[in-house]
Order: structure tokens, then sequence, then C-alpha cells
């Protein structure tokens, strides 16, 4: 029987899958649970739709990651913060403090700490490299410029 998968099955595939799976452990399983809807040629014919139109929107997100990529590589996100006498700073520069910075100085708002990359902890002043991903597999290499307030 085909089914197409209304939420996450364990070991058997994502929301949105159609797929091919004995009748006994659709009917006893899948169904009732709300797991999955039985494939008929009508629900067939709405979800290739919907498949296709998933894919259309993939598609221009990205092309707009890139676009942004392209816009935002190799350019510098200044951050300051406080030292100590020998020029140490207290504490660390944290991915929060630069999406912060990349919001200020860049009108970026829609990114996650999780988004940035940093190669090593910052604790002192100077320059970094870090990433910032964009979208799934483009990421833009960025400078992180550290100054002590």
């Amino acid at each position: 029987m085909k089914v197409i998968l209304k939420s996450d099955v364990n070991k058997l595939g994502k929301a949105g899958a159609l797929l091919e799976v004995s009748d006994g452990y659709a009917r006893n399983f899948l169904l009732p649970k709300n797991l999955a809807i039985e494939a008929t040629p009508g629900k067939i014919t709405e979800w290739k739709a919907e498949q296709a139109r998933m894919k259309a929107k993939d598609a221009k997100l990205h092309a707009e990651a890139v676009e942004l990529q392209k816009k935002l590589q190799g350019k510098a996100v200044n951050v300051s913060g406080k030292a100590g006498e020998n020029g140490k700073l207290f504490g660390s520069i944290t991915a929060v403090q630069i999406a912060e910075a990349l919001e200020a100085q860049h009108g970026l708002k829609d990114f996650d700490k999780r988004d940035i990359k940093l190669d090593e902890t910052v604790k002192q002043p100077g320059q970094f490299k870090f990433s910032l991903k964009l979208y799934p597999g483009v990421q833009a290499d960025m400078i992180l410029v550290v100054t002590v307030a």
C-alpha cells in the first residue's frame, strides 16, 4: 500500500515522503495513529504539486543565500570588549556579540548564534576569521576585528 507520511516515523521516513509499505503496517499502525494517509491518485497529484512548490522555494532561498554570500564574503565585523592591563579581554567574544554586531553593522537580522562558527575562542584583541552559515552548503567567510574599549 502506498502512503504519504504526515509526520516523521523512525526508521521509515520523514514527513511528506511517499512510501510503499505493507498493508498490515499501514492499516494497523500508520493510519490509526494518524502518522500517514493513504496515497490515492488525487493525494499523489497534490503531493507532486507540493513537492514542486517546495523545490521552487528551496531554489529561491539558495539563490538568495548565494547573493548574500557574494555581498558578505571577506567583510569585517567590529566588536569591542573591555581588557585588563596586559591587553587580554575580560571574558571572551561570543557568537551572540558577533550576531548583534552583524545586525548593527550589516543589517543582518535572522541569524542564530549557532550559524556563526569561530575557529578559536577570542580572548584578545586582533583579527580572527569566522564563517557565517547562510543556507545548507552556503557560508560566508568573514573577519572579526576585536578592539579594546
